[in-house]
């Protein structure tokens, strides 16, 4: 089993907090893992992106030019990551922010009004969440519950109080998919 997955939105979205709780919950799961996040001027508002790699085997590189599944939170991003995904793949849609459709029809696309979840929640920062836990959801990759334990040792201490509202977050986004 070898995972590719690319995650992409504004800086400020919560794409690298995601990537490094999957990659963190991958490897208390004992899997290979590779988080590899895309800084610079996107932590100022533009498109902000990391790759993730969850293996059985040795990952020989940390890059990814054609991931298995993308999740997107922005329009931007959709547009940039769409064409790389692999025939058969997966396009997992914050449609609470994106309304264009996808001009693909070799890959499944699931919608997920991540934004919309959030501020149900009361706070809209969770949308993050809600995307992973519909990822997770629908690709099996690791349990849930792995993901939620590996929150409290991915999150800074000052955020551990956001923990609660997070596990939320990835739940509803889990039942989406269910």
């Amino acid at each position: 089993m070898k995972e590719e997955i690319i995650m992409a939105g504004f800086g400020g979205q919560g794409v690298m907090s995601i990537g490094k709780l999957l990659s963190y919950a991958g490897m208390k799961r004992g899997k290979e893992v590779s988080w590899m996040p895309s800084y610079g001027p996107e932590m100022r508002g533009g498109t902000a992106n990391c790759t993730v790699i969850v293996s059985d085997k040795k990952i020989p590189s940390p890059l990814s030019s054609n991931p298995n599944s993308i999740i997107v939170m922005n329009l931007p991003s959709l547009d940039k990551f769409a064409p790389q995904v692999k025939s058969g793949g997966t396009i997992f849609v914050n449609s609470s922010l994106i309304d264009k459709e996808v001009e693909r029809d070799d890959v499944e696309v699931i919608k997920i009004p991540a934004n919309d979840i959030a501020n149900d929640l009361g706070n809209s920062k969770a949308a993050n969440m809600a995307m992973l836990g519909a990822y997770i959801g629908q690709t099996g990759l690791l349990d849930l519950e792995i993901v939620q334990e590996s929150l409290k040792n991915v999150l800074p201490e000052r955020r551990h109080g956001l923990i609660p509202i997070n596990e939320k977050a990835l739940d509803k986004g889990n039942e989406l998919v269910k």
